[in-house]
């Protein structure tokens, strides 16, 4: 079943989410003050590196206040814009299933009774901080509400990984794909635009990977260079080409068009803190750039899926 609508060429999230709950939905950000192996000298303690100070959490709540606290300040702001819809509570920043259990545990059941329009949990982890205690906790919380992990992938490329120092590999990611879908969990997948290195080639082949995967969604995000990273410096030192908007809007298409269109598109963009972001400032213009995606599909008469050999 797709979700496309007459603007629409893929499958949105929003829709996704009108249908299943009868209402908009929005996302809530929390922050579990939770930190990473990539950071706290387990594997390393460069983190990936792109990766901001906040461990990619940078709109996410006050990790000093309770849940409950943060909760309703995101709530407060979000009203703003939006006076009805429910909510999907949303563990962003760093490695939220790396912890002791029992952290899990009460940060999670405390998550999903914060409010009675909550009707799912999110959950962003990497796929080397799955192991079988936690999971065994998501199936059981799976039975419970609507639960969705995030997984970090952001390239099929063995060379970018070690670039980026993401500290696993692509087996890795797989077994957690694996391990989470004979839970019945569903599994949205993060990937990253214009990563050093990589072609145009490069960025299809990692979406068309994606294909040969049991996943239920996508986030598809540019890459940020942002103060105080490695990245940054990197840059800063020696730097390399970065796709314009021209050519992310295109890239992204292609990539629609090679998605089964069974899998929901949860971002084509993402944000970056406007004092915090170095380049591509183009991005701050996240709707333009949106807009831009839905152009080129109508121009092309073209959709999710109409590339894909599944």
């Amino acid at each position: 079943m797709n979700y496309f609508t007459t603007e629409k060429r893929f499958n949105t999230v929003n829709e996704f989410y009108r249908r299943k709950f009868g209402a908009k939905v929005y996302k809530i950000t929390l922050n579990g003050d939770f930190t990473c192996p990539n950071r706290d000298g387990t594997l390393s303690s460069l983190g990936c590196i792109y990766c901001s100070e906040s461990g990619s959490g940078d709109f996410a709540g006050n990790s000093e206040h309770t849940l409950e606290r943060q909760f309703q300040e995101i709530r407060q702001l979000m009203e703003h814009k939006w006076s009805e819809g429910r909510f999907i509570a949303y563990f962003q920043a760093n490695t939220n299933t790396y912890g002791p259990i029992e952290k899990l545990k009460s940060l999670f059941e405390t998550a999903i009774l914060l409010h009675p329009d909550i009707v799912g949990l999110s959950i962003a982890t990497r796929p080397d901080c799955l192991p079988d205690d936690v999971l065994d906790y998501l199936e059981d919380l799976n039975q419970r509400t609507y639960l969705t992990i995030e997984l970090g992938l952001q390239s099929i490329h063995e060379k970018t990984m070690e670039f980026i120092n993401r500290g696993h590999d692509l087996k890795t990611f797989e077994d957690a794909v694996k391990k989470l879908r004979e839970r019945n969990i569903n599994v949205v997948v993060h990937i990253i635009n214009s990563l050093p290195g990589e072609t145009r080639e490069d960025m299809l082949a990692t979406a068309r990977y994606l294909n040969q995967l049991d996943i239920q969604g996508v986030k598809i995000h540019m890459l940020f260079i942002q103060k105080n990273t490695q990245l940054a410096h990197i840059y800063q030192e020696n730097p390399f080409p970065l796709l314009s908007r021209d050519e992310y809007v295109e890239v992204v298409v292609r990539q629609l068009e090679l998605l089964n269109d069974s899998i929901i598109i949860h971002r084509l963009t993402g944000d970056a803190p406007r004092n915090e972001l170095i380049e591509p400032k183009w991005s701050l213009k996240k709707f333009v750039v949106a807009n831009e995606i839905d152009k080129l599909m109508r121009a092309e008469n073209t959709y999710q899926g109409s590339r894909s050999t599944r």
